[in-house]
């Protein structure tokens, strides 16, 4: 441990390191206040009937955190995409490497998966509704199936990327199925499952609220329709932009979690991590 601590504290790239990070946050914001800049202006050329301006969004914003009323919208998507995500995520992530030993399944089953992968999921909503009703769970359902297919081909794609040799030689030592499975397997393939935990992360809240355009009485997908069907563009860009905030501390937590997991990858493609 002493040896560790020893080499970070005089690593000479870390400042480099650093000033990349800096970098990276400054052209971040930016890349933010050009985007307020377009925002701003189409509103003023357009008129804020259809454009709403951002002094107005984040006015809205406040009142409505202040309120409660956007935090109880937005807590009733953000429950339904963490179901959804988690029943959809899990036994994805763990297909594959129950699948690892069982290549003629995999074959069997590799079309119908490829098949509801491609499958709209948008048109599966109304089946969900039939099915489980206008209450969350038909939400959370679309969800899972949407979430559940990206990290199953994310997940496998790390088995199949696995070095077939470095199991030969794990084998030749003596470890048994479960060694290989524990250390060789799990750790090739823990970086491709998060891959697909950041993918899917924006899925599931997209899923949500597109669920929650087609039939619900309350979360952010309801506001939006909500709004629009009152013309009140600003409204929707007030639920847009809390969608868009779910999304980035979404973002945020995987990347943190990756981090605590994969220590053992190299430091650059950890600080690229931070920098996202």
């Amino acid at each position: 441990m002493a040896t560790w601590q020893q080499t970070e504290v005089s690593d000479p790239a870390r400042p480099a390191r650093a000033r990349g990070v800096l970098r990276a946050r400054g052209d971040q914001l930016l890349v933010l206040i050009v985007l307020f800049a377009i925002w701003q202006g189409l509103s003023m050329a357009l008129g804020t009937y259809w454009i709403g301006s951002p002094w107005g969004v984040i006015t809205r914003l406040r009142s409505g955190v202040w309120s409660g009323d956007l935090l109880q919208h937005a807590s009733y998507t953000l429950l339904e995409a963490v179901a959804g995500f988690l029943i959809g995520a899990i036994p994805a992530a763990a297909l594959p490497f129950l699948l690892r030993r069982l290549p003629i399944v995999t074959a069997v089953i590799d079309p119908f998966m490829v098949g509801g992968y491609g499958a709209p999921k948008l048109a599966l909503a109304p089946l969900f509704i039939l099915w489980f009703g206008i209450g969350i769970e038909s939400k959370i359902a679309l969800v899972a199936i949407t979430v559940f297919f990206i990290v199953y081909f994310s997940a496998l794609a790390g088995i199949r990327a696995l070095d077939a040799k470095l199991v030969q030689m794990a084998q030749v030592v003596g470890a048994n199925e479960r060694a290989v499975a524990r250390h060789i397997v799990f750790p090739g393939a823990v970086p491709y499952i998060f891959t697909g935990f950041r993918i899917a992360m924006p899925y599931s809240i997209g899923g949500a609220v597109i669920a929650e355009l087609i039939s619900a009485n309350r979360g952010l997908g309801y506001l939006i329709q909500l709004s629009a069907n009152n013309f009140d563009t600003t409204g929707v860009f007030v639920a847009l932009v809390t969608v868009t905030c779910i999304v980035f501390l979404g973002n945020w937590s995987v990347n943190i979690v990756e981090r605590r997991l994969l220590r053992w990858r190299p430091r650059p493609d950890l600080d690229m991590q931070a920098g996202s």
